[in-house]
């Protein structure tokens, strides 16, 4: 049997790459005798402009040395994709996807069915153009999306599909309201498998993480940063910049930022992932968040494991009350067994 996973594995973004390598991870364990593979379908316009966001110089934050940093990490990605994920050769449409002589094809995790983005929306992802292969969607989001105004491709396109699962609250009840059925809530394809790491050689001391909390306020920021050094923790960013951290750490490779979340003494994110991570390395971690389609993902996630409280509205002093508040993981390890053992059976009884 061939297996598919067709995705945004593409992104130079560490959520991106990391969903993607688990989803290809988890189905290698569970089909050891079948090819698993990552499908390279390339969406040019999407793949551009993200390479073209990491040359951005943001003159305020930071300096020169962490600017080119930033502008090699496409590169990093490049070379990580090409050494860790089993691709076919790249394809530009479904036609190209049809000639693979693919069995199943898993779309999934991430944002795959936002159809409003107007970078990376792709109808390949809603099945279009796709017939000889047995669809299943893997933990797909919509990001943002309302339901109302669904275009016609994405209704039946989601109808092709053997087997539909949800990643979050506003994926499920759209799903549910095409396909006239009960959506199964599945987890993010990171919690299916344990993710390597690799070191961070300039890490040295205990530290507080930042990873993109946009438009936290500077001031409130720079309290954290007081807090971190006044209890003896240095302060660095998840390969982002500032001019206040303790050091660079921007181009890292995808396993040295898992083990960035692995080691730190605490975090403080506004996305998705960071809080993934953070959750799954049992780390003490707050979220602050204002992109809406972040707002709905995370807070779909917090209240899904009984975190909510762990949302922020950007004081300081509520951030650092909520990271001095213990998260008792023994009781939501017991969850994440469960919903790992749910989500793994969905995709045995969707692929068989």
């Amino acid at each position: 049997m061939k297996i598919g996973i067709l995705t945004h594995h593409y992104i130079n973004n560490f959520g991106a790459f990391l969903q993607a390598y688990a989803l290809q991870t988890a189905l290698q364990e569970m089909y050891p005798n079948d090819e698993v593979q990552i499908i390279d379908c390339m969406n040019v316009k999407h793949f551009v402009i993200n390479v073209g966001g990491w040359f951005r110089f943001y003159k305020n934050k930071e300096t020169l040395s962490g600017w080119l940093q930033k502008t090699r990490l496409p590169i990093t990605f490049a070379k990580a994709r090409k050494k860790y994920m089993a691709l076919t050769p790249t394809c530009y449409n479904a036609k190209d996807i049809e000639k693979l002589g693919l069995d199943y094809i898993v779309v999934g995790s991430d944002e795959v069915w936002n159809y409003q983005e107007t970078k990376g929306n792709a109808k390949v992802k809603f099945g279009v153009g796709l017939e000889k292969e047995k669809l299943v969607a893997y933990a797909p989001s919509v990001g943002q999306t309302h339901e109302t105004d669904v275009p016609e491709y994405v209704k039946t396109g989601i109808l092709k599909f053997k087997a539909v699962s949800a990643r979050d609250q506003l994926t499920e009840e759209l799903a549910e309201k095409i396909r006239n059925e009960e959506i199964e809530r599945v987890t993010d394809p990171t919690f299916l498998v344990h993710i390597p790491d690799e070191e961070v050689p300039v890490v040295t001391q205990p530290y507080m993480l930042f990873y993109y909390c946009d438009g936290l306020p500077e001031v409130e920021k720079q309290k954290l940063i007081d807090y971190a050094h006044k209890n003896g923790m240095a302060v660095y960013g998840a390969g982002e910049c500032d001019k206040r951290y303790t050091d660079i750490t921007v181009n890292l490779t995808p396993f040295q930022w898992v083990w960035m979340f692995r080691n730190a003494a605490c975090v403080v994110t506004g996305t998705f992932h960071g809080a993934v991570f953070s959750m799954l390395n049992h780390r003490q971690f707050a979220c602050y968040l204002t992109n809406p389609s972040r707002i709905r993902k995370v807070s779909s996630l917090l209240e899904e494991f009984g975190l909510a409280n762990r949302r922020c509205e950007g004081s300081a002093i509520q951030i650092i009350e909520t990271l001095n508040q213990k998260i008792d993981y023994d009781s939501i390890e017991v969850e994440f067994d469960k919903r790992r053992s749910e989500s793994k059976k969905f995709l045995k009884n969707a692929i068989g």
